[in-house]
């Protein structure tokens, strides 16, 4: 899925300076028919803007498809600088292993008796819910195609899950092998600082901007010194 839309956002980047163009700006008197046939003659070399420098701030609200999945909101401060707050839930498949290692540390069975052992079994999330809050700083690359930006951020990311695991205990019992299924519950709270990098593309017929991100989390509290790359694609409605 990511890889499919990263291939959309490229295909817009390419074609789109090709497309008529409805910038935010007014056209005033100049918006007759010879000024539209002349815009068409020359729509290549049109700047179609979604942002107007002296229209900031604005806002942009979406939907952001990766790790995590989630709504997303940001504000433009201006020209150079944003914050952008994300809020959804992380593609769980993706920290199968991480998971599962956690299991041992998290048992609290008594296998004191000999030949009493703890044999994981499987693990299902409840929920895990993600909050990303990003300080970002923009940078103009119009040079490579118009309405294109790199941006560059700093932030926290707050993690918030709940794990059932299920498991087999083998206990011996008057010298057989007795086994029993179990379960327990996990709750995981966690957050530390983030860095990303990315590109927004705002070359649209509509107030629109598409966006990819990576980003790179770095957990402080619960298990320190654990990182992880994260990232995703989307669309925002600017308003």
């Amino acid at each position: 899925m990511f890889a499919r839309i990263v291939l959309i956002l490229a295909g817009l980047a390419f074609f789109a300076p090709d497309l008529p163009c409805f910038a935010q700006n007014n056209k005033g008197k100049r918006s007759g028919s010879m000024y539209s046939m002349d815009k068409r003659r020359d729509r290549k070399k049109i700047i179609c803007p979604v942002f107007e420098n002296s229209r900031y701030p604005y806002h942009g609200i979406g939907v952001k498809l990766g790790d995590p999945f989630a709504i997303s909101y940001k504000y433009y401060m201006s020209e150079r600088f944003g914050i952008a707050v994300d809020f959804g839930k992380s593609a769980s498949g993706l920290y199968n292993r991480y998971y599962r290692g956690k299991f041992y540390e998290y048992i609290d069975v008594d296998t004191a008796s000999e030949g009493a052992r703890v044999d994981y079994l499987s693990h299902k999330l409840n929920y895990d819910w993600v909050a990303e809050l990003k300080f970002l700083w923009h940078v103009d690359a119009k040079g490579i195609t118009p309405g294109l930006k790199m941006y560059f951020g700093v932030g926290t990311e707050i993690r918030n899950t709940q794990i059932d695991y299920n498991y087999y205990f083998t206990n011996v019992v008057n010298g057989s092998e007795v086994n029993k299924l179990g379960t327990f519950e996990r709750q995981r709270h966690t957050f530390g600082p983030q860095v990303s990098v990315g590109i927004e593309y705002s070359y649209f017929q509509i107030p629109v901007s598409a966006f990819m991100e990576v980003e790179l989390f770095h957990d402080i509290s619960l298990d320190p010194g654990w990182q992880r790359f994260q990232g995703g694609a989307g669309l925002r409605y600017i308003f």
